[in-house]
């Protein structure tokens, strides 16, 4: 491990043609650069490379191979399991590289690392644009695409992944490739699911869809007492949507700040407004709510519709799995749990996929989860250091509760940094060994393993 002098000394040698930031811990503004989204990671990296440009991440890199210095890489710094950041290395921060540019003829757009969806919805709808994005606004582009990409658009135009035209990457060696179906394709599919495994995701560029600026959607809140039937009609509901329309289903706690407990829909309708009108109205019919808020809505706004449930800072710990059915021992198991969150931040959100998403057979891209289905999701989330313990606890308890119901797939973004077994390996199934293979040819020292690490195959 480098000293602090010879990093000081380092950052010092490479200060005079860096042309972000180096932080070091003493410096102005390095205790806040450090944070990431979960309050729940504290860590403190021995350097944090605050990179503007491709050439300071090509130097980060250099630097942190001279030291032998293990690297974080920031995008958005939303990952829950805190792997934007590191203790004792060097975290290379792309949050300054926020550049977009949409080409609205060609229906493209091309974007920094550092962006967030939120930015990229922005420029985008300008123009009736939109590709398929994370459903929290603040969520960096580039860990929510590597990893999958779920959203509100992928039942249509599928995952975020599936979007993609091309990539930009910094490899451990230091070199710029630009990966794509005609260059790199071996590395274009690895991308497409893989994570950060493989090099430094300075921009990515999308294909666009028409879509918005209005569109149909938002959520309808039912009392907890009525949640086994919001279940069940949400179960019903998913057998037969069509692509433009999404729904999720979560139980949860009033936005309010009261803990009342709720059950909740949450759909979204990206197809013509009396299209969307016409799928909702079941919805919109269904028992008695304490709140109906589905309606024409701005696809900007649909983005950012659930970021004040998530704010930065708060202690989060996540648990999630593929669902073999959404059954009703399923369904009373999350009920019994779900009333004994300690937690009135914790909630359950069961997420869809159906359509596009599922109609990509699973060795096409290095994202495997394919078939049509639901994902669920744990998460516990609460302000004060105190109740980490129960906190935890619950999440931990609900999962093993929920064990039975499992398929073997695992979402990859929403992987904790306490897995037990190989959850990675789960994560990409059939696809693992030939992702081995790839990580040997690209980074075959490993030197990219701050992730959901893929291990070269020897």
């Amino acid at each position: 491990m480098s000293s602090i002098a010879s990093v000081a000394s380092a950052a010092a040698d490479l200060g005079t043609s860096f042309g972000g930031q180096l932080l070091k811990p003493a410096d102005e503004g390095y205790d806040e650069a450090r944070k990431v989204h979960n309050g729940l990671v504290d860590k403190r990296p021995a350097l944090i490379a605050r990179c503007r440009s491709v050439a300071d991440v090509v130097d980060a890199v250099a630097l942190a191979t001279k030291l032998g210095l293990e690297v974080a890489v920031r995008g958005g710094g939303h990952n829950v399991a805190g792997r934007a950041t590191i203790d004792g290395g060097i975290m290379i921060d792309l949050s300054p590289m926020k550049g977009v540019r949409v080409d609205p003829v060609g229906k493209t757009v091309w974007a920094q690392g550092g962006a967030t969806w939120g930015e990229v919805n922005r420029e985008t709808q300008l123009h009736g644009l939109a590709v398929t994005g994370g459903v929290v606004s603040t969520t960096g582009i580039a860990g929510l695409t590597l990893g999958g990409g779920l959203g509100w658009l992928m039942g249509k135009y599928g995952l975020a992944l599936d979007n993609l035209r091309a990539v930009e990457l910094v490899t451990a060696d230091g070199k710029v490739l630009r990966a794509s179906r005609q260059e790199e394709p071996d590395l274009f599919w690895a991308l497409r699911g893989g994570g950060g495994n493989f090099g430094i995701a300075t921009s990515l560029e999308y294909d666009l869809h028409t879509v918005g600026p209005i569109m149909t959607g938002g959520p309808i809140v039912h009392p907890i007492e009525r949640s086994r039937e919001v279940l069940e009609f949400f179960r019903t509901s998913t057998r037969s949507l069509a692509d433009e329309h999404m729904l999720f289903a979560s139980l949860t706690h009033a936005p309010d700040g009261s803990g009342t407990e709720v059950g909740v829909l949450v759909t979204s309708h990206c197809g013509p407004l009396a299209d969307a009108e016409r799928a909702v109205r079941p919805l919109k019919q269904f028992g008695t709510p304490i709140l109906d808020a589905v309606g024409p809505i701005p696809y900007c706004d649909l983005n950012r519709m659930l970021d004040a449930n998530y704010p930065k800072g708060a202690f989060n710990y996540w648990k999630s799995n593929f669902l073999a059915e959404l059954s009703d021992g399923a369904i009373a198991t999350m009920i019994e749990c779900f009333a004994r969150c300690p937690t009135p931040m914790g909630q359950f959100l069961v997420e869809h996929v159906h359509g596009a998403a599922a109609r990509v057979d699973a060795g096409d891209t290095a994202f495997p989860h394919r078939q049509e289905g639901y994902n669920f999701l744990i998460l516990a989330q609460w302000m004060q250091a105190s109740d980490t313990s129960r906190c935890m606890s619950w999440a931990r308890d609900t999962y093993e509760r929920m064990r039975p119901f499992f398929a073997s797939g695992r979402y990859v973004n929403y992987l904790d940094d306490d897995e037990t077994g190989d959850p990675v390996a789960a994560a990409y199934g059939p696809n693992y060994r030939r992702l081995q293979r790839i990580k040997a040819k690209y980074d075959p020292t490993n030197f990219f393993r701050m992730n959901q690490n893929i291990r070269p195959l020897a």
